[in-house]
């Protein structure tokens, strides 16, 4: 699914026109890109939990040389899904 396509499905099932429907969209993955940049976490009952974890250094490789290279800690954004929606999911696999 693409960024249109996800507008769209959400236009039709909000009532909103397109336009309306894309500055929601964008409004809300702005405002998630704001709160996960602070190191905050934000969760949506039944969906899942938006957050950051810190993934620690480690050894990898140079890919063109294959030398060794060390890599620094870094923060990294993460997504939890909740129960409920990994059981849709399971369902809906199942039923596919």
């Amino acid at each position: 699914m693409t960024k249109s396509d996800f507008v769209f499905a959400v236009a039709e099932r909000s009532g909103l026109t397109k336009k309306d429907a894309e500055l929601a969209a964008g409004a809300v993955f702005d405002v998630l890109t704001q709160i996960m940049a602070q190191g905050d976490r934000l969760q949506f009952p039944g969906f899942g939990t938006f957050k950051t974890r810190v993934r620690p250094p480690f050894v990898g490789r140079h890919p063109k040389t294959g030398q060794p290279l060390e890599i620094g800690e870094t923060l990294v954004p993460v997504f939890e899904p909740s129960r409920q929606l990994k059981e849709k999911v399971k369902e809906s696999h199942a039923a596919g």
